[in-house]
């Protein structure tokens, strides 16, 4: 486990024990972190240093900053296996998180489909996996935080008390409210694997009638792929013992690829591990612009780096120096315009989303995962209604720019980025929502009434009174 807290089982102290070894290390480099943010000069730009990324707003960062360490908060500080909860640190990854829960028969309600999305970040920004369809999103099964905020302030929120208003915004702040420092989450319990069955359907109604009917039972997960118009895939997933009786146990982390594994592989079974790390190894199907689903290539290409987070590098030196689209102009090819978004459908209006996308986007696969809110509760930064269906559609490729009959206008920005614009359109005509971690084209004013700016507004005054933060609108936008 990377870090410096390791993770150690227990049950949570009660009056008069003493406070574990990996609590007191916590404590101690939060106390350090606290003391070192509030040491940075006023005006001064602060982020958190951090290992990895998937966030796609390349190029987005602007000027100087001080780069905290917190190489010591990417742990699990405590997992309690009679409550099923564990107190995690905010930059600990599910990969790591994943690797301490599950030796005691236990997951996080929601993992997060690639394994370095940290657990701050997932509560912070949007998670989502096939369990969300039962147990909604990360920020869901937190019981409490600790956070620091932009005024340097330590505050433990939980879902009443003072502190409730900053518990309630935190998710899709990314970060502008302040960050996770440590979170208790709720576990559920596992079995050693799961039975996955793969159902084809014809077309995209048929595929959503079946997502609500299977949303409905007892199954344990869900999400779907979309290979065409008119091939569509939904996959039930079931906790089991052991594999049934003549099954193999499949691995896809070496020469096999997953998402392959739909169309020729009715019934499959994954130990849970391998499942909840299924879409990791190819990054879903983007390993594919990398060559690596060629089987010479994958042979080639080392297993250890067979993973989301090294190909996110690759794209990212990409987009640094525009690599790709050089290589396409002196081809004389168009350029491409990068569309990697995920968006919440509701779920009557999925057919009519993927019709529209089809047509005029055209990238395929498309990921499909079912979600609801687990109840009553909503999230102003994030306005789902409760007590109904959504489909998170997934998508990240990239399509040509067209337009423009000079190099002038096809430098246009509303050429370069209308396919985004489109979604964009799309989503808000279906009453739907779009994740921030990509590219935002919004202006102002639609993004605020979109997002709650009202809601925003009260509790950044509140936690960040002296703007030393920027607010949500100029980080996602592109201007910090």
């Amino acid at each position: 486990m990377s870090g410096t807290v390791s993770g150690s089982t227990r049950t949570a102290a009660g009056p008069g024990e003493a406070v574990s070894g990996p609590r007191r290390a916590h404590d101690a480099t939060v106390d350090a972190l606290v003391r070192a943010y509030r040491a940075v000069p006023a005006g001064t730009r602060v982020r958190l240093g951090k290992r990895t990324s998937n966030l796609f707003r390349f190029g987005a960062t602007t000027g100087t900053a001080v780069h905290l360490d917190t190489s010591g908060l990417a742990g699990v500080i405590e997992v309690d296996r009679e409550a099923r909860t564990a107190d995690v640190q905010g930059m600990c990854t599910y990969e790591d998180l994943v690797a301490a829960t599950l030796p005691h028969g236990l997951m996080p309600l929601v993992v997060p489909q690639l394994k370095t999305i940290t657990l701050g970040g997932a509560v912070t920004g949007l998670g989502i996996e096939s369990t969300s369809f039962r147990h909604g999103l990360p920020h869901e099964s937190v019981v409490e935080m600790d956070v620091l905020t932009p005024a340097g302030e330590l505050v433990t929120a939980r879902p009443d008390g003072d502190s409730a208003d900053l518990f309630h915004a935190f998710a899709n702040s990314y970060g502008t409210l302040g960050y996770a420092l440590r979170l208790r989450i709720e576990l559920q319990p596992v079995k050693p694997y799961v039975k996955l069955t793969h159902h084809r359907y014809r077309t995209a109604e048929e595929a959503t009638a079946a997502i609500a009917e299977f949303s409905a039972s007892g199954i344990d997960f869900l999400d779907g792929t979309v290979y065409s118009a008119t091939e569509h895939y939904v996959s039930v997933g079931e906790f089991v013992d052991a594999p049934t009786p003549g099954a193999r146990v499949s691995d896809y982390t070496g020469m096999a690829v997953f998402w392959k594994s739909l169309a020729t592989r009715p019934v499959d079974h994954l130990t849970v591990h391998d499942y909840l790390w299924r879409w990791d190894t190819d990054w879903f199907w983007c390993s594919r612009a990398f060559g690596v689903q060629v089987p010479w290539v994958r042979r080639l290409w080392p297993a250890r780096f067979r993973r989301s987070d090294v190909y996110r590098r690759l794209v990212a030196l990409d987009q640094r120096y525009q690599a790709s689209n050089r290589i396409r102009r002196r081809l004389g090819h168009p350029e491409e315009e990068m569309v990697i978004q995920d968006v919440e459908i509701p779920t009557a209006n999925l057919p009519e989303f993927l019709a529209e996308f089809h047509a005029h986007v055209g990238i395929s696969p498309v990921w499909l995962c079912p979600l609801q809110l687990r109840g009553e509760r909503t999230w102003p930064l994030y306005p789902m209604k409760p007590h109904t269906p959504y489909v998170n559609v997934g998508f990240w490729s990239s399509v040509p720019i067209t337009g423009g009959a000079t190099e002038e206008e096809r430098a246009d920005p509303t050429i370069r980025t209308k396919h985004n614009r489109f979604v964009e359109d799309l989503v808000a005509r279906l009453d739907g929502h779009k994740s921030l971690y990509s590219t935002v084209h919004y202006g102002e004013a639609e993004f605020w009434e979109r997002y709650n700016g009202t809601a925003y507004r009260a509790v950044k005054d509140r936690y960040d009174p002296l703007g030393r933060v920027p607010d949500l609108y100029t980080k996602v936008g592109g201007a910090a």
